[in-house]
């Protein structure tokens, strides 16, 4: 299946939907129980029916997760693959910045990152800092697009002030049920701004038994897993990334992608969704 892809200015584009590896190897710790043959398939699945776009950091599973992406992409054919990866918040000093990317790099087994992220906020060390670093590895060619997660309209700003070249993308916790983007003026600035969202969690939270999720799923003859998430990657400027763990998760999710529900649906699902947040209560944008 050939996923879509998604650009603002034509010179940064991102599959509609990507593959997320959060909790593949383990949460925060790497677990040394886990099944890691099932997540390096898992993943192998996924580029086997077209996801291009695979989403790591050096945070997931203290760096197991991006050992299993190594071994789940051996042999895929690197230029084919879009690999996101994410400089961890303990890790924005400027060589502490160098040292997370050198480590990412050798736990991949690549040699260059497409897309290398600030995972989260850290308001003690200054962004100038952070910002030095991730443009020196750029022009190394060590990471070929710089990007951010979960930063706010105005720290967006400073970040955007502080690069050498356009920010990329903005990580960000979006869904039916969590709209902080939307209320804050976010979304809208990154869609004048051409920095592409990328949904997080775009299916945690949401209640799929509503009658309005109900009503669309059967007048489009689909899920109400697959309702949210065509939702998302209708939208102007947004992409969305997705653990797909299981074969029936992977098949359902990739079934949202190659249509569009027509525009009143998408605009009464905006308005009309209930129980929606206006602050995520995973990661409050700061």
């Amino acid at each position: 299946m050939e996923i879509p892809t998604k650009t603002l200015d034509g010179s940064f584009a991102l599959p509609v939907l990507g593959q997320g590896t959060w909790r593949m190897g383990g949460a925060g710790e790497r677990d040394f129980a886990n099944d890691d043959a099932a997540d390096v398939a898992a993943i192998r699945r996924g580029i086997d029916a077209g996801l291009r776009h695979i989403d790591t950091a050096e945070m997931y599973a203290s760096g197991h997760a991006e050992e299993l992406v190594a071994e789940a992409i051996r042999g895929r054919g690197r230029d084919t693959l879009f690999l996101t990866d994410k400089v961890w918040k303990t890790h924005l000093r400027y060589d502490d910045v160098l040292r997370a990317a050198e480590g990412s790099l050798k736990r991949l087994g690549v040699e260059s990152i497409d897309l290398y992220l600030i995972h989260q906020v850290a308001p003690e060390i200054p962004l100038a800092e952070t910002f030095r670093a991730l443009n020196r590895l750029q022009g190394e060619g060590v990471i070929q697009h710089i990007g951010v997660s979960n930063f706010s309209l105005e720290r967006l700003r400073m970040a955007q002030s502080l690069s050498e070249t356009p920010i990329a993308a903005n990580q960000l916790h979006y869904n039916l049920q969590v709209r902080e983007i939307e209320v804050t003026g976010l979304l809208e600035y990154c869609r004048q701004q051409k920095v592409l969202v990328i949904a997080w969690r775009p299916l945690r939270g949401v209640d799929f038994n509503v009658p309005l999720m109900r009503n669309l799923a059967e007048k489009y003859k689909c899920t109400p897993v697959q309702i949210a998430l065509n939702w998302l990657i209708s939208q102007p400027g947004v992409v969305t990334i997705s653990r797909m763990a299981n074969p029936a998760h992977l098949d359902e999710n990739l079934a949202s992608v190659g249509w569009r529900m027509e525009p009143e649906d998408l605009a009464l699902l905006t308005r009309q969704y209930p129980g929606r947040r206006n602050v995520s209560e995973a990661v409050p944008l700061i």
